[in-house]
């Protein structure tokens, strides 16, 4: 390529395309809009209308002969329509009891009438702002505290209620409101509060324990007392069942049913720990009451044979 020539592009691109540009903005001959944004264009200080898709626009399009008036005797305006959000912090309000309290309101605006938004209210946003704490302090002034700290939902809709027709009236179109924040703002009672809470806490704490002990209780005596009932049933019937096995043996072989008894007497004989002689068959039974009757009476029980 020729080196001229490629200066000379070189210039028109980078120096004479941006001045061409730049001096077709200055006489308005075209506008550019951005997304969520409005180009209000006045003359002679009214409004001659508006431009609110995005992209570039020729005004001489849209107004005609008059764009060519703009640069000298009108101007435009770019109004943001996006969704904006605002807090409110502290706001000071009474109860019923008379408690001072802190009031947060978070609350949504969107412009949807740009000419009333510039020309109705010089200060749409501090005027929306001030309607939105007006009516926030007037709702909730004065009301018991648990309504103020459990309805803040349907006191949120009230707020936004009061304030929606004056901000329409403004171009500004009232999103969500709602009460966020309720905080005491007296140190003391705060205090006094958390102390009335953690002795509450307490209480219930301990109420909790005591009753968990008592269930634990009535349960180990209803056990204790079930148990029981199935010993002394146990007790009752092992009379019964051992009286009917000895009486099976009894019937199946008389010897074994005396050789038992025998076996259980002296089981008891040995268990009751009382003196016992054991004597010959074959002596006499003064001789057997006479040797019974020796020895001290202090003696412990014993088992003595004789020969």
């Amino acid at each position: 390529m020729n080196p001229a020539l490629f200066a000379l592009f070189l210039f028109l691109g980078l120096i004479c395309v941006p001045f061409l540009l730049g001096l077709a903005r200055l006489f308005k001959l075209y506008s550019i809009v951005n997304e969520c944004e409005v180009l209000v264009f006045t003359l002679f200080g009214k409004v001659i209308g508006t431009i609110d898709e995005p992209g570039i626009h020729f005004t001489i399009r849209h107004f005609g002969l008059r764009a060519i008036m703009l640069p000298f005797f009108g101007k435009h305006h770019r109004v943001s329509t996006a969704m904006r959000q605002s807090y409110l912090r502290n706001q000071m309000v009474n109860s019923e009891e008379g408690t001072p309290m802190g009031v947060g309101i978070w609350y949504e605006m969107k412009v949807i009438n740009p000419v009333d938004y510039l020309y109705v209210n010089a200060n749409p946003e501090g005027s929306l702002e001030a309607n939105v704490t007006n009516a926030t302090i007037s709702t909730l002034n004065n009301l018991e505290m648990e309504k103020m700290l459990e309805d803040r939902h349907a006191l949120s809709r009230t707020v936004r209620k009061t304030v929606s027709p004056l901000s329409e009236k403004w171009g500004y179109q009232l999103g969500s409101v709602y009460i966020r924040k309720v905080a005491f703002t007296d140190r003391q009672m705060v205090q006094n509060i958390t102390e009335k809470v953690v002795k509450r806490l307490v209480q219930v704490t301990s109420a909790m324990k005591q009753d968990g002990e008592n269930r634990v209780g009535l349960i180990k005596s209803e056990t204790a007392n079930k148990v029981s009932q199935k010993m002394a049933e146990a007790s009752a019937k092992r009379p019964e069942v051992v009286g009917e096995t000895l009486n099976a043996i009894g019937k199946a072989d008389p010897r074994i049913l005396n050789a038992v008894l025998d076996v259980l007497e002296t089981e008891k004989l040995l268990e009751s720990g009382a003196r016992v002689d054991v004597v010959p068959q074959n002596a006499s039974f003064m001789v057997q009451l006479g040797e019974a009757h020796k020895g001290p009476l202090t003696n412990p029980p014993e088992i003595r044979k004789r020969r």
